[in-house]
């Protein structure tokens, strides 16, 4: 599967933004699929998984950020409020079709789109 992301650009802290992950390739609604990020001089870092319907959130994104997909169009999406300078960072989607790995961990994905940079300006 080959993962495109897109919709990231340049928010006033408060604002929303809507990232979008196009997948091409069979079967993808088997797949789960997650957000990771990675800002300036730091590890990447798990955002959010969607896995058999359910959904896992790292603690500091929690009511701000949601994670969903439409399968019927290949599609995965981070809807973001509320957005804070620290999320600031280059956002990857992430896909694999193996299960019983830590959703959270970004060595259990096998697939990732090429990013996609948000930053929040103060």
């Amino acid at each position: 599967v080959q993962l495109q992301a897109s919709g990231g650009g340049l928010v006033q802290a408060g604002g929303s933004l809507r990232l979008s992950c196009a997948a091409s390739g069979r079967a993808f609604s088997s797949y789960r699929v997650a957000w990771f990020r990675q800002a300036p001089g730091k590890e990447r870092e798990f955002v959010a998984a969607l896995t058999r319907g359910s959904t896992h959130y790292l603690d500091s994104v929690k009511g701000r950020f949601i994670i969903s997909r439409d399968n019927a169009e290949n599609m995965v999406y981070l809807q973001m409020r509320g957005l804070r300078p620290e999320d600031t960072a280059l956002y990857y989607c992430a896909a694999d079709l193996r299960y019983g790995f830590d959703q959270t961990s970004q060595r259990s994905y096998r697939y990732w789109g090429q990013g996609t940079q948000v930053t929040v300006s103060s």
